[in-house]
């Protein structure tokens, strides 16, 4: 074969080798193997077992103070609260309760915490242990890799809240008595009804998770250091809350990410409130959209030297 053929040759086959690679790229299948990766990876850290295990032991702690306190026959707590309160005085009447209890007791300081460490190590903790490059590496490039990571997140934020769902159910079925549901208006529902409403609770809290996962993520891409991301996630997570905590800063408690996370409460009045849990969902989608944005444009213009 002579020079010129060799060439060609090689030409054809380099093309044939970016070709093979952009379609590699584009394919569907790659991104979702490249998400699927993604989520077990996160799901198989004995950190994460650990923060799952932790939350699982929540509902179980509250089942037992409640049915120790209970168990003289007196009241579970005071009924005049909207969320943890009137949820936990309605406990020893139906275990179903105990799911709504157990995700009002959580959501403000366990899950967000959870989600926190996750979201926080997503970027900064591979640049930290010097993998970020190698996933480079693949033809799928930087955005979708920023992409199956938040994606991964979520997938914790759904989870971690199915398992304390979970938990307070198995727990309040075994400790107490089940059967149909009063809500917080007084009416009664069937205990189907009631259960799928506490399928509802659970997928509007892990909605609710979701702007603060893109600000974690955000946080994520501006250090090589996962612990200090982690940090960072979780201290602005605690200094957001107090904020919202202080009346006289009323007027910006509607725009901080945590303000109407307990509108999940409404989901189990009859009929149901709709108002703060829609301006609940699209805060989270704002802080979603805007972080989100900004975690890509740093991450697409980061130099990656680990």
């Amino acid at each position: 074969m002579s020079q010129a053929e060799t060439g060609a040759a090689g030409a054809g086959a380099g093309r044939s080798g970016a070709e093979r690679s952009g379609a590699t790229g584009r394919n569907p299948l790659w991104t979702f193997g490249i998400l699927r990766s993604e989520l077990v990876t996160t799901l198989r850290r004995w950190r994460t077992l650990a923060l799952l295990g932790v939350l699982a032991a929540v509902p179980v702690l509250i089942g037992i103070a409640v049915r120790i306190e209970t168990a003289d026959g007196s009241s579970a707590g005071p009924g005049g609260g909207e969320a943890g309160p009137a949820f936990l005085s309605q406990v020893t009447n139906n275990g179903l309760f105990l799911v709504f209890a157990a995700l009002a007791a959580t959501l403000p300081v366990f899950l967000p915490m959870a989600v926190g460490v996750i979201a926080g190590d997503a970027v900064a903790g591979e640049a930290n242990a010097g993998t970020l490059r190698y996933l480079l590496v693949a033809p799928a490039g930087r955005t979708r890799l920023l992409l199956a990571k938040y994606v991964a997140t979520l997938g914790f934020c759904l989870i971690a809240t199915l398992v304390v769902a979970a938990s307070a159910l198995a727990v309040g079925a075994l400790l107490f008595p089940v059967g149909e549901v009063t809500t917080i208006s007084g009416t009664t529902i069937g205990f189907g009804e009631g259960l799928a409403r506490a399928g509802l609770v659970a997928v509007v809290v892990a909605a609710s998770l979701t702007g603060f996962a893109a600000l974690g993520l955000f946080i994520s891409t501006l250090t090589n250091s996962g612990i200090a991301a982690m940090a960072a996630t979780v201290g602005l997570l605690i200094t957001v809350q107090i904020v919202d905590s202080i009346p006289q800063l009323s007027g910006i408690h509607p725009y901080l990410f945590p303000h109407y996370w307990l509108s999940f409460s409404d989901l189990v009045r009859d009929p149901v409130y709709w108002d703060e849990v829609v301006k609940n969902l699209g805060l989270q989608a704002v802080y979603a959209a805007v972080f989100g944005s900004a975690a890509w444009a740093r991450f697409t213009a980061k130099d990656i030297t680990a």
